[in-house]
C-alpha cells in the first residue's frame, strides 16, 4: 500500500456456502481491488445484488473474507480477532441505510450517542461534552438528547446516525445507502452535511449507492460494481458524466431526475441501450443452440 492510501482492498474475494449437499460456494466478490485516500470519498455504485454492500460488510468484519487482503491505515485488517476489531472501530465506523431501524427505538438520543463512547472507556463529563459537540456538528438542538428516535423526521434520524458514527472521530466511515430512504430534498441536505463534515474533520468515506447522480455529488472517485466485479473505475466526473462501460451507462440513465421531459428521454435511451445489448447477445445464443 502506498503512503497516500488510508484503505486498500487487494483482490478481495467473499464466498458463502452453496445451498444443498456438496453445493459449490457462491462467490459474491471476485477479486475486487480499490483504495481510498485520507480525506477523500470513494463512491461504490451498483444495482441491488451487485455485491457493493458485501464490500462494506467485509471491511467491518461482518462478511467472511475468502481471499485477498484489506489494509487499513498501514495495518493488515483482513482477519481480526474481537479485541482487534474493537480497537479498529475507533477509526472505522458505519452509517446504515435505514435511519430508524439502525437506532434503538427505546433509547433516548443521548444514550444512543453515549454508547460508542462508553464502549471505548469514555464516560462522565467528557462524554456529555462530546455528545453536545456532536449534536451541534450535525445541526440538531441540544435538547435532542432527551428525545426518542420516533420523535424525529427521517432526515433528522439520519443526522443522529451520522453523529453516532462521528462520536469516536473515525478516519473512515462506511456509508451504506445512507440517503436512499429519504426524499430528494432531504437527500440533498444530508449529502451537504456529509460534505461539510468531511471539510471540517478530514474523514474519508466509502459511499455505497445505486444512484450515480448521488455518487457524483459527494465522491472524488467512483468504482462501478457488476456481479461482484469492478467494471469501471476512475475520477467521479469522468465516470458519472462520460461512462465507458455499458453497465455504467445503464445506471446513469436509470437515475431519476426532477424534469419529466428529461426523465422520459432517459427512459427511451435506457430502453434503446438494453435492446442493443440484447440484440448483440442473440448471435451468441443462437450459436450455442446450433452447437
Amino acid at each position: 500500500m502506498t503512503a497516500t492510501q488510508l484503505l486498500e482492498v487487494d483482490r478481495l474475494v467473499v464466498e458463502y456456502p452453496g445451498r444443498g449437499f456438496r453445493a459449490a460456494p457462491i462467490r459474491v466478490l471476485k477479486e475486487v481491488s480499490l483504495s481510498i485516500e485520507p480525506g477523500k470519498t470513494l463512491g461504490l455504485v451498483g444495482e441491488s445484488g451487485s455485491g457493493k454492500t458485501t464490500i462494506g460488510r467485509a471491511l467491518l468484519g461482518l462478511a467472511p473474507v475468502t481471499g485477498g487482503k484489506i489494509t487499513f491505515d498501514g495495518k493488515d485488517a483482513t482477519h481480526l480477532r474481537r479485541a482487534q476489531r474493537k480497537r479498529l472501530s475507533r477509526d472505522m465506523q458505519v452509517v446504515f441505510q435505514d435511519p430508524y431501524t439502525s437506532l434503538n427505538p427505546s433509547m433516548e438520543i443521548g444514550a444512543i450517542l453515549a454508547e460508542p463512547l462508553v464502549v471505548q472507556g469514555i464516560s462522565g463529563a467528557a462524554a456529555k461534552a462530546r455528545i453536545a459537540e456532536l449534536l451541534d456538528q450535525v445541526g440538531l438542538p441540544s435538547d435532542a438528547i432527551h428525545r426518542l428516535p420516533r420523535e424525529f423526521s427521517g432526515g433528522q434520524r439520519q443526522r443522529v446516525a451520522i453523529a453516532r458514527a462521528l462520536a469516536l472521530s473515525p478516519k473512515l466511515i462506511v456509508c451504506d445507502e445512507p440517503v436512499s430512504a429519504l426524499d430528494l430534498s432531504t437527500q440533498a441536505r444530508v449529502l451537504d452535511l456529509f460534505l461539510e463534515i468531511q471539510r471540517e474533520t478530514g474523514v474519508s468515506y466509502l459511499f455505497i449507492s445505486h444512484d450515480l447522480d448521488v455518487v457524483r455529488h459527494i465522491s472524488h472517485d467512483v468504482a462501478v460494481l457488476f456481479r461482484g466485479d469492478i467494471v469501471e473505475q476512475g475520477e467521479a466526473e469522468q465516470v458519472t458524466r462520460h461512462p465507458v462501460h455499458p453497465y455504467t451507462k445503464r445506471l446513469l440513465l436509470a437515475s431519476p431526475v426532477p424534469d419529466p421531459d428529461r426523465q422520459a428521454v432517459r427512459r427511451r435511451e435506457r430502453r434503446a441501450l438494453l435492446d442493443a445489448e440484447a440484440a448483440a447477445r442473440e448471435p451468441e445464443t443462437a450459436g450455442a443452440r446450433d452447437a
